[in-house]
């Protein structure tokens, strides 16, 4: 199975759609949200655009989850429930937070992500226990699934 997340940047997140390809046919299909894009720096930037490999692990503080290998100047850059990505309350350090659709849940007028645990149950049931991820800008991409 192929996993790709294309993305889009903007100031304060980093918007995304994770891909899970088999066959060339879209199996499952939902949203992501990061940090923004600073230049990688550590527990306040998305991570750089590459393919990383990636495995299902169980993590003391966020249970099953995925775990991204090799990720340049970073470590513990995990998959995992979450929904806050800016303002007062964030979820990630630098981790990638999928879930069904957007919506500004606290009403602090910044977009967040909806339906993370439901989003993290389906890619812990149909991805394997390694897989590879690529990442990259959705910018300039085709829509066509082969080209992925």
């Amino acid at each position: 199975m192929r996993v790709v997340i294309l993305r889009t940047y903007f100031p304060l997140y980093t918007k995304g759609i994770l891909l899970c390809i088999e066959n060339d046919l879209v199996v499952f299909q939902c949203y992501t949200l990061e940090l923004p894009d600073l230049d990688n720096e550590c527990k306040v930037s998305c991570i750089p655009e590459k393919t990383y490999t990636v495995d299902k692990i169980t993590s003391p503080k966020f249970g099953m989850c995925f775990y991204l290998n090799d990720v340049p100047g970073r470590t513990a850059i995990l998959i995992h429930k979450g929904n806050f990505a800016a303002g007062n309350s964030v979820d990630t350090l630098g981790c990638i937070l999928p879930g069904l659709n957007y919506s500004d849940i606290n009403n602090d007028l910044i977009l967040d992500i909806a339906g993370s645990t439901k989003a993290m149950y389906t890619l812990l049931k149909i991805l394997p226990s390694t897989f590879r991820l690529t990442i990259k800008s959705i910018t300039g991409s085709s829509n066509k699934v082969d080209n992925l």
